[in-house]
C-alpha cells in the first residue's frame, strides 16, 4: 500500500476532512457540556454533527478535481522499446 499514488486535487483533501472535522465537533459538544450544561446538552446539541458533516460534504461537491488522480486505475508501466512484432 505505500507505492499507492495519493490524489492531491481539492475534492480529495476536503474527503480527507471528514474524520477531523467531526472529531473536533464532538470534542467541542462535550466541552460545552461540561462548560455549560444547563443550555449545551449533548443530546440537544448532536444535529450539530450532522452539519459539520454536511458541510464537508457540500465542500466536497463544490471543490475542483482539477489534478484528480484515479486510484482505482492500475499504474500504466511504460513498456521497454524492443522489436517490432511480426506478423
Amino acid at each position: 500500500m505505500a507505492d499507492r499514488i495519493r490524489c492531491a486535487c481539492a475534492r480529495c483533501s476536503c474527503r480527507g476532512l471528514m474524520g477531523p472535522a467531526i472529531l473536533i465537533a464532538i470534542g467541542v459538544l462535550f466541552l460545552l457540556d461540561r462548560w455549560r450544561g444547563d443550555y449545551f446538552r449533548f443530546h440537544y446539541t448532536w444535529p450539530v454533527i450532522l452539519l459539520v458533516i454536511g458541510l464537508v460534504k457540500l465542500a466536497e461537491s463544490l471543490a475542483s478535481t482539477e489534478g484528480h488522480i484515479d486510484s482505482s486505475a492500475p499504474p500504466q508501466v511504460p513498456q521497454a522499446p524492443g522489436p517490432p512484432a511480426q506478423s
